[in-house]
């Protein structure tokens, strides 16, 4: 179906992007053939490093022409094999494209390429008294592939996820076409929403390369607790209620004494109060503080009256780093326990939070695998792993294949979705179209060949 590359191919990639940007064979690392997770592994013909929106038009342009694949990625940092090249073809890499191009304070936007890092983001701004308020886990992810899988992150239950802090966004489309949708703006209805198609769509319908996005004044205030619990069904089913009772958190997490021993061995410390068997840790953020004393004091009560056995108060900017490490080591921590590992990000109902994790706990017994968790349980979003330990990899992988088939299964019954912020990649694909099947589906395959008639962007992917 593609085209495979030879020297003329590369001859051309080397004419368009310069030779020191071009790998082929052997040059290219290990690395360029997986994502974080590795449990999907394809080498691509070429590896090349973009510098501007230029060269991709006529990277598109030519492999048009050509009809072979182009698959983008960023820091790789992915958990579903998205920025594989499972077709061989050209890894487009974005991590040279990394310049923030305009702060702009009086629309309150900051106009950046896909290879910006989100830590620098993150600094940037604060440092500006500004605020860009999503927080995926992994900070060394880009913004582009931010935006491409739509991430979430703890911060999602009260500022939204990537896609809502998205303005604008300039594309190269399949046939090397640059494209500019939305702006500085806040408002928009002018013709179909264009911009959000390229939000969560993995890089299948055009390759972002440029993001104007939203920023906010910077919350000046914040403390957190850690609330102990006696069971995780208590401090399970206290989240909801908590959110119904009090204002919105800037985070509302879950993880339990399993999680905290593993990512307190990995980073070799501990937190405070880590002799407990359940926890939810809050976030409160903003402007005042005295409103931010005030929301603590009510939250505080609350999560006493629905069974929690104390809260512990972390405001200090050493007790609070304490914490949120250790919170956001668990993925490396749960990965560094393990031989080889895969993962669901289901997305619940927050009502149906408490019974699914149960009913994990015992599909892992019955199945074989060890399967810790921990969750963004404020919005329902729970992150479950399967660890293969020492078993044989072909019992690791027809355990998997049945764990996937069983918690999917579950989740659908609930009303849940297959992916809450990681995406669909090439290692999702049949659960979502187990749950989507028919005219879902088909409209999303009739997207992809209007944007994409040659299927040459991401093949392989979502759908």
């Amino acid at each position: 179906m593609y085209k495979k590359l030879d020297e003329k191919d590369f001859k051309k990639l080397r004419e368009i992007f310069g030779k020191e940007n071009v790998f082929v064979g052997n040059e290219i690392a290990e690395e360029y053939s997986k994502d974080e997770m590795g449990m999907i592994q394809a080498y691509p013909e070429a590896r090349v490093l973009a510098e501007d929106k230029y060269q991709i038009s006529k990277l598109m342009e030519y492999a048009s022409l050509m009809k072979f694949p182009v698959t983008v990625r960023g820091a790789g940092t992915g958990l579903v094999g998205a920025c594989v090249p499972t077709k061989g073809g050209v890894l487009l890499d974005m991590t040279k494209m990394n310049k923030i191009i305009e702060l702009d304070k009086e629309n309150t936007v900051l106009v950046v390429e896909p290879g910006v890092m989100l830590l620098d983001i993150a600094e940037y701004v604060e440092k500006e008294g500004l605020f860009y308020a999503p927080d995926p886990g992994e900070k060394t992810a880009t913004i582009g592939g931010n935006i491409s899988h739509n991430a979430g992150g703890m911060r999602a239950i009260k500022y939204g996820v990537t896609g809502d802090w998205i303005r604008g966004l300039e594309v190269v489309l399949a046939d090397g076409t640059i494209m500019k949708t939305g702006g500085k703006v806040v408002k928009n209805s002018t013709g179909y929403p264009l911009k959000q198609l390229f939000i969560g769509t993995e890089g299948t319908l055009g390759i972002i390369v440029e993001a104007t996005l939203k920023l906010t004044s910077l919350p000046k205030f914040s403390a957190s607790l850690l609330v102990p619990f006696e069971t995780t069904k208590e401090a399970v089913k206290a989240a909801p209620e908590l959110l119904l009772r009090h204002v919105t958190p800037t985070a509302l997490e879950y993880f339990d004494e399993t999680s905290i021993k593993y990512s307190s061995e990995f980073l070799g410390k501990s937190i405070p109060h880590n002799d407990y068997k359940a926890y939810l840790l809050l976030s409160y953020d903003g402007t005042n503080q005295a409103a931010l004393n005030h929301d603590i004091e009510v939250a505080s009560q609350i999560c006493l009256d629905l069974g929690a056995l104390d809260v512990y108060l972390i405001d200090t900017q050493e007790r609070k780093k304490s914490i949120w490490d250790v919170r956001g080591a668990f993925l490396e921590a749960i990965k560094a326990s393990t031989t080889e590992m895969d993962e669901i990000d289901v997305v619940l109902p927050r009502t149906h939070i408490v019974d699914y994790l149960a009913f994990a706990r015992e599909v892992s017994k019955d199945v074989g695998l060890r399967m810790p968790y921990f969750g963004h349980v404020g919005d329902g979003n729970l992150h479950i792993y399967f660890c293969r330990d020492d078993l044989e990899r072909e019992v690791f992988l027809e355990r998997l294949d049945k764990a996937f088939d069983i918690m999917y299964d579950k989740a659908f019954s609930y009303g849940g979705l297959v992916s809450g912020e990681h995406g669909i990649g090439a290692a999702k694909k049949k659960y979502m179209y187990r749950l989507l099947e028919g005219k879902p589906i088909e409209l999303m395959k009739g997207i992809k060949k209007v944007f994409d008639p040659l299927n040459i962007l991401n093949p392989d992917k979502v759908l």
